[in-house]
């Protein structure tokens, strides 16, 4: 995480919509939030660690098809696997990737044919940029910096975040600790397409950090960008068109990723809330959000460190969220001890 660049957008996060959906006293260990069709009873704490593993700084999640859920996390001091699997009930699996120490970062998974596949994007790692793996970590294959005239000086940083689908097979990469670039492969891994670039004009980005292929105009399928340090969702064409933005400030905060499912699109904000926005993009629910907290949480992020002063049913940084095959919510934060959270859909 940039450090000055949080600092410099906190001052904008501290107002925003009233506290939506808290249905238990603030000291519940598992209260309910959320509202509608979107409640969720708030587990803090989800998964079972090893006796002799810590979280440091969990980044991303994802699941397989089967369920099991797989979490990065940074990892900084004592070298330690990467990548962290746990089953539908937070059971510890197994553990992969002690060579991606320091810069776990990115994590998605593909069905290819009749195989699962993992994309890594390891954000800090000075050679491993992009790695495609089997559900066990072995590794099919690695890519270091794009070949291609916006990277050809060495000095052009290059620091992938995240990875999301393309509907041909390809996949899009965002250099969102970078130079600010969207880049397009095919489904072979051969660079196509680079856009994007630093700036706040449609179609220039400031730390496009997550990125997702919107499926849920089933005729117009598109990529959606967490432009964060720029406060916006913008969207462009499959062939890296700009089309929209929403408004900095407004729709979201300081948004990192962003999942679909069905009809919603799932956005974890570090500024403390986890959104829900319906197809038209207008928010259904931001998920605990509360004014006053976000003050809290962005006064020198000092509560990102003290676990003893976070509330139960209250975020601090959410860095990723999915949705489990059931419609629960897997969330975890960027804080100094790692932390994940189920919310549980209440029926």
């Amino acid at each position: 995480m940039n450090r000055r660049e949080f600092i410099a957008t906190a001052a904008v996060a501290t107002t925003g919509p009233t506290l939506l959906g808290m249905t238990h006293k603030a000291e519940d260990k598992a209260p309910v939030i959320g509202s509608g069709e979107h409640k969720y009873q708030c587990i803090h704490n989800w998964g079972e660690l090893p006796a002799d593993y810590a979280w440091q700084t969990t980044h991303n999640v994802t699941t397989d098809s089967e369920g099991l859920v797989y979490i990065t996390h940074q990892g900084v001091g004592k070298q330690m696997d990467t990548v962290l699997v746990f089953d539908p009930k937070g059971k510890f699996v197994r553990s992969f990737g002690k060579e991606w120490h320091g810069g776990g970062h990115g994590i998605e998974i593909r069905k290819e044919g009749s195989d699962e596949f993992i994309y890594l994007s390891n954000t800090w790692t000075p050679k491993m940029k992009l790695v495609k793996t089997d559900l066990k970590g072995k590794v099919v294959w690695e890519k270091g910096r794009p070949e291609c005239k916006e990277y050809e000086n060495p000095k052009t940083a290059y620091n992938p975040t995240n990875i999301s689908w393309l509907p041909d097979g390809g996949f899009t990469v965002g250099d969102g600790y970078g130079s600010h670039y969207l880049l397009n492969y095919d489904k072979d891994g051969k660079l196509v397409t680079v856009y994007g670039g630093v700036g706040e004009a449609l179609g220039k980005m400031k730390t496009p950090h997550g990125n997702w292929l919107d499926l849920r105009n089933k005729e117009k399928p598109v990529i959606v960008v967490c432009d964060r340090a720029n406060a916006r969702l913008q969207w462009f064409d499959l062939q890296g068109k700009a089309l929209s933005a929403s408004p900095s400030k407004e729709l979201v905060l300081f948004p990192a990723h962003a999942k679909t499912r069905g009809d919603v699109l799932l956005v974890p904000d570090l500024h403390a809330r986890v959104s829900i926005l319906d197809k038209e993009n207008k928010p259904i629910v931001h998920l605990g959000d509360d004014p006053e907290w976000r003050k809290k949480v962005l006064d020198g992020f000092k509560i990102r460190s003290q676990p003893k002063e976070w509330v139960s049913g209250k975020f601090v940084h959410p860095h990723d969220a999915c949705f489990d095959k059931d419609g629960n919510i897997i969330v975890v934060e960027w804080v100094s001890t790692g932390r994940v959270t189920l919310l549980k859909k209440v029926a």
